[in-house]
């Protein structure tokens, strides 16, 4: 399998800017400009099915592709997201349900206020040491990021998390587990597989009806 992931970046970095001063919502989908009902194309941000060699494996390490990549707070993790774990359906539909339920549950709501102003600078300090960013969204108990993927993804996991929960343990007065162990990366297939998460990243706050949404959101063209 080989992609240009630079000319993904580039594809849809024309488009964004061509687009930018003309924006389509659909009346069905939008109400006094907030984003109200799931879409397929949202469905489509985990449903994007990417070969890789050999055979399928839990995490795609691609060094020099793009990952989506999704990690929730340990406190987030319920009855309800442990049964939605244990169905007897596809990895991507489970992520994808977990997040719809994850955006209306207060469970494990650490990621606010002062950890929030944290985390949205410690995501990007790390551009370009651990990654190559393009977007995040925060949402109160867990993280969307969209970036070029540039070592081993387990590693840059395990670096992000690391760190920040030490840090926001200590702006929080509190010890303990910090984050879920497990999290969910999907490779970009093509320019409209990256075009989707991005517009979903940085639509999750502003669906969820978070009056913080702006602060949640950063991507590289706005």
């Amino acid at each position: 399998m080989k992609q240009n992931g630079d000319a993904t970046l580039v594809a849809y970095a024309n488009k964004k800017a061509k687009d930018y001063a003309t924006e389509v919502a659909s009346p069905n989908n939008t109400q006094n400009g907030a984003v109200t009902s799931v879409t397929e194309k949202d469905r489509d941000v985990y449903a994007t099915k990417v070969t890789i060699p050999k055979r399928n494996l839990p995490h795609a390490d691609l060094i020099g592709y793009y990952q989506f990549l999704t990690f929730r707070t340990h406190d987030s993790i319920d009855d309800y997201l442990t049964r939605i774990s244990k169905e007897n359906i596809s990895t991507s539909l489970k992520q994808y349900k977990a997040d719809e339920y994850l955006d209306r549950s207060s469970k494990g709501a650490y990621l606010n206020g002062e950890v929030l102003h944290y985390l949205s600078n410690f995501f990007k300090e790390k551009d370009g040491e651990l990654y190559e960013l393009v977007a995040f969204s925060i949402m109160p108990n867990h993280v969307h990021m969209l970036f070029k993927q540039i070592e081993e993804i387990g590693q840059t996991v395990k670096r992000l998390k690391g760190a920040s929960s030490l840090a926001i343990n200590k702006i929080l007065n509190r010890s303990g587990t910090l984050w879920e162990k497990s999290y969910f990366d999907k490779a970009i297939r093509n320019e409209e597989h990256f075009e989707t998460v991005y517009n979903y990243i940085e639509n999750n706050a502003v669906k969820a009806g978070l009056d913080d949404a702006k602060e949640r959101f950063y991507g590289i063209y706005e």
